[in-house]
């Protein structure tokens, strides 16, 4: 398959995702909004792949790309392409959809329990994940679930972990993070940390749980294997 990401900062790419992708034998391909690069056509990939970033949906004019993004994520999801978004990438996808995209009550940094909904439990691609699990966490917004789209994982601090719109995935937590990408969010956000709050873990804490990488990055693989075999392109 041919699959795209979209990149918004140059610290956060696709991670695990790419090693998953190689060993698969995709064909990758990128934009780099953030250079100012152009989306290509949607002819020209099979799957979608949304990253992260420190931005907001909602701050177009500061990043002017973001409007570009949404109509060509848009066009995506409507040509029925698979579409997995990663944190602010599951946002824009929300937003697209018509869940209102806003600040959450807490922000959530490190390392957090996620569990399944019942509709996650009983989901083909959801339900290949465990009941209970740990993830890397590292956003302030939130989103509502889109019209229509199934709620399948949730947080104490958050509520809307997860939902399933079609073909169109968004996670808010990362399974696909790497020790590299891991110490570039460090590096990179560290203002993040500094202001503390009930669930903020500090850089100690957060580089003292990185044991949990291996199993977290699995349980990526995992999920991408069930999207692929659902859904790819045969």
């Amino acid at each position: 398959m041919r699959l795209h990401y979209l990149q918004h900062v140059p610290f956060e790419d696709m991670a695990t995702i790419e090693a998953w992708a190689k060993e698969k034998g995709h064909d990758i391909s990128r934009t780099l909004l953030f250079e100012g690069e152009t989306p290509p056509k949607p002819e020209d990939f099979d799957w979608l792949v949304i990253m992260g970033g420190p931005m907001n949906v909602y701050e177009d004019e500061k990043y002017p790309w973001l409007t570009e993004e949404k109509r060509f994520i848009k066009r995506a999801i409507e040509e029925g392409k698979i579409v997995l978004g990663i944190c602010l990438g599951a946002q824009l996808i929300a937003d697209i959809l018509g869940g209102k995209v806003d600040k959450n009550d807490h922000r959530e940094i490190g390392w957090h329990w996620v569990s399944l909904t019942p509709e996650g439990s009983n989901s083909e691609i959801f339900g290949v994940l465990p009941e209970k699990f740990v993830a890397l966490q590292w956003h302030g917004d939130t989103f509502d679930l889109p019209p229509g789209a199934a709620w399948t994982a949730k947080s104490e601090a958050c509520e809307n972990q997860a939902f399933q719109h079609g073909k169109a995935i968004g996670l808010q937590f990362h399974l696909e993070a790497s020790m590299e990408s891991i110490d570039d969010l460090i590096k990179n956000c560290s203002g993040e940390l500094s202001d503390g709050g009930e669930y903020v873990q500090n850089e100690g804490e957060i580089l003292a749980r990185v044991d949990a990488i291996p199993e977290m990055n699995g349980l990526m693989a995992r999920f991408l294997d069930e999207m692929e075999r659902r859904y790819g392109v045969r």
